[in-house]
């Protein structure tokens, strides 16, 4: 096993609409440090915070790094290394030389993708789906975001492959993008949130503590999440019938109420098998909040 400190150490960032994290990250996908900080407003500030992380986390780690890898929110052009959409939540964010910029202050090398393209390669590389050859990933966090890993490496498409929470065919709700119907109006942290303040006549309640009632058998919440678990389930028949992946990988703030969430999704699964006969195993993703950072440093190595 190669020694952390060999000079092929590199650093992942996770720049999200909360935070944003910086970690040193081994050879054999180990988090030597890790930085965390509020994520500001505005491009410019994201970068200096993004950048000022990256000093910190390697400070720690005392240790020599090679390049630094990217996961960030939104449509990221790997190859231009700009920001080519995002929610409206990011103010400025949009049009930013994200690589470019990271490269100015940190004077080394940078790869940039999508935060769940970086998930997905996490998961793939050293998680829930190591040695898979190819999968899908959802990311169900404030959003759903999706990516796709096949044959061996991340497929991006045009640039924005695998974004499963705009998937229409669920419904008539409006989502986030102004768009109807989308995945994402029924499986995302915010639209359990809203769903359940519908049906509880304006009670606005978090999804964690959504999460804590229908554990407490609170028939309104159990039915919100599963009816998002449902949805889940219908999205991976989709990938399947489309791509003929045997795997998917299920991560983001709300796969913590995978209890609540798996029911549904297997039983959907159960409904309606892919035609071509070959299973889908659905796993939860293994490495937790590092799969962004830990993602985005397999991407830079």
């Amino acid at each position: 096993m190669t020694a952390p400190g060999d000079g092929r150490a590199t650093v992942g960032v996770d720049i999200g609409g909360t935070k944003t994290r910086a970690a040193v990250v081994g050879p054999t996908g180990e988090v030597l440090a890790s930085a965390t900080a509020p994520t500001p407003a505005g491009g410019v500030a994201m970068l200096d915070v993004a950048a000022g992380l990256v000093e910190r986390a390697v400070a720690t780690a005392g240790v020599r790094v090679t390049a630094v890898g990217v996961g960030a929110a939104g449509v990221v052009d790997p190859a231009a290394g700009r920001v080519l959409a995002a929610s409206d939540s990011f103010v400025d964010w949009v049009g930013t030389d994200l690589r470019g910029g990271l490269v100015d202050r940190t004077a080394l090398p940078v790869t940039v993708a999508n935060d769940v393209d970086a998930f997905l390669v996490g998961e793939a590389t050293w998680g829930a789906v190591r040695g898979v050859r190819s999968a899908a990933g959802i990311a169900l966090g404030t959003g759903v975001g999706g990516a796709l890993w096949l044959d061996g490496a991340l497929y991006r498409g045009a640039g924005a492959a695998g974004e499963i929470g705009h998937m229409p065919g669920f419904g008539d709700a409006v989502c986030t993008c102004g768009q109807r119907g989308h995945l994402e109006t029924l499986a995302s942290g915010r639209s359990v949130e809203r769903r359940y303040a519908e049906a509880m006549a304006g009670a606005a309640v978090g999804a964690a503590e959504i999460e804590a009632l229908a554990r407490a058998g609170e028939p309104v919440a159990a039915r919100v999440l599963a009816e998002a678990g449902h949805a889940v389930g219908s999205a991976v028949l989709v990938v399947a019938a489309l791509l003929d992946v045997g795997h998917v990988v299920v991560g983001g703030g709300l796969a913590g109420a995978w209890d609540l969430l798996e029911p549904a999704l297997l039983a959907r699964l159960r409904e309606a098998p892919p035609v071509s006969g070959h299973p889908v195993e659905v796993r939860r993703a293994a490495l937790g909040a590092d799969a962004t950072v830990v993602g985005a440093a397999a991407l830079a190595r």
